[in-house]
């Protein structure tokens, strides 16, 4: 149970019992009072937005002018998983996981190991027209150079005429997300650990000069063990200096990005001082409940001064207010020290991050799973008889623009 986590983080003993995440009702949370009324934001989940270029963005008519971003370098070496040839005929397909503006994740069963995956289905002719060539390659790129216990693992990758096949984990908790929307906020110890994880994952990507760009609940899956899986990695890219392309949820979006500034993996840390503050209160910072883009980037301009504080505990505030810094130089994670300086502030000081880092701590909620392949913790999505348009013979006007998605006969 997640009551659990009134322990010091570090020094869990046992395990708890699985439970459902409505079970998480009868938990303490800050006064009702203090928080903005979250019921208007239960069920939304936030796109991404997305632009080739800063200066070309729809929001933004400033006509700001810019030089062509550096080429992106190739990736420092880092041990490979296995890797092999896949076919859309090596997998049953079972059901919906979720959907998008390209395409659907799958459940599927493969046909040779009996193991369940998750297959990203996207397709081409949307990718292109919408101009996300480069983020679809970079996705399949920044995935195949990371492994870390906390980040998901891609398996394979190939293509047939229509469609781009990713084949990841299937992870089974669902989202975050959904989690902290039936809890509607978590205790202080709750919030601590799930930051805690971020936290070393998204070090272990800046370690090797990657930015994430779209850290948010939606794109955190909880694993079995209730220990969690970063998705979603349409938006990273390699970055060893600076970049501006605008991508990214609106309200986890730094002040740099939304100002056509040049940002660096800085922006990384922001995002967790704002998902430190969702997780605690329900809701992001600069929540607009209109969802007006204008008047959330004028909030995110002005800076955290202009927040409407709950009743945090002090610590948890300095770290936000540290970690949503508007002038990146001063930002946690950013400066002289670098992520040492997140890792060391007083509101971690219970967490032993080499017990975290290696799963050695008990997770604060475990995932109801009744077995193998169950994906109840998803919502469910028509089929729509989708499937029977995948691998089907066609003229390809686009393949060329994925060359490292193999081809392959089904």
């Amino acid at each position: 149970m997640i009551k659990r986590m009134t322990d010091k983080i570090g020094h869990f003993s046992g395990h708890p019992k699985q439970s459902s995440p409505r079970g998480l009702a009868s938990l303490p949370h800050t006064p009702s009072h203090a928080i903005v009324d979250i019921s208007v934001a239960a069920d939304y989940h936030r796109g991404s937005i997305s632009t080739e270029r800063t200066s070309s963005s729809e929001w933004s008519k400033r006509g700001d002018s810019f030089e062509a971003e550096p080429l992106p370098q190739p990736l420092p070496r880092v041990p490979s998983r296995s890797s092999a040839s896949y076919r859309l005929s090596d997998f049953m397909i079972q059901r919906t996981l979720g959907t998008g503006s390209f395409g659907r994740v799958h459940l599927v069963r493969s046909r040779h190991n009996l193991r369940f995956y998750a297959i990203k289905v996207l397709n081409k002719e949307k990718i292109v027209r919408t101009k996300q060539v480069e983020h679809t390659n970079n996705e399949k790129t920044m995935l195949e150079a990371v492994q870390h216990p906390f980040i998901i693992n891609l398996w394979g990758a190939f293509q047939d005429a229509s469609n781009l096949y990713m084949v990841m984990d299937f992870v089974p908790g669902g989202e975050l997300f959904t989690l902290l929307r039936r809890s509607n906020r978590f205790p202080d110890p709750v919030a601590k650990f799930y930051a805690a994880e971020v936290a070393l994952a998204l070090n272990h990507l800046h370690s090797l000069d990657i930015i994430y760009r779209d850290l948010k609940p939606e794109n955190i899956l909880l694993n079995h063990d209730g220990h969690i899986k970063i998705a979603d990695f349409g938006f990273s890219k390699h970055c060893t200096s600076v970049t501006w392309t605008l991508c990214g949820t609106p309200d986890y979006l730094a002040p740099e990005i939304i100002g056509q500034q040049r940002y660096n993996k800085s922006v990384d840390w922001y995002a967790l001082g704002v998902l430190i503050f969702e997780m605690l209160s329900g809701l992001p910072p600069y929540h607009q409940p209109d969802h007006n883009p204008v008047v959330l980037y004028e909030k995110i301009a002005r800076g955290p001064a202009f927040i409407r504080w709950p009743p945090f505990d002090s610590n948890v505030t300095d770290l936000i207010l540290r970690l949503m810094e508007s002038e990146p130089s001063k930002r946690y994670g950013n400066m002289r020290h670098g992520a040492d300086d997140v890792f060391k502030h007083p509101w971690f000081h219970e967490v032993n991050w080499d017990k975290l880092r290696n799963k050695e701590i008990t997770a604060p909620y475990l995932p109801k799973i009744t077995g193998d392949g169950d994906a109840s913790a998803f919502e469910r999505y028509p089929e729509e008889n989708v499937t029977s348009l995948y691998g089907l013979p066609a003229e390809d006007a686009w393949g060329h623009n994925f060359p490292n998605f193999e081809y392959t006969s089904n």
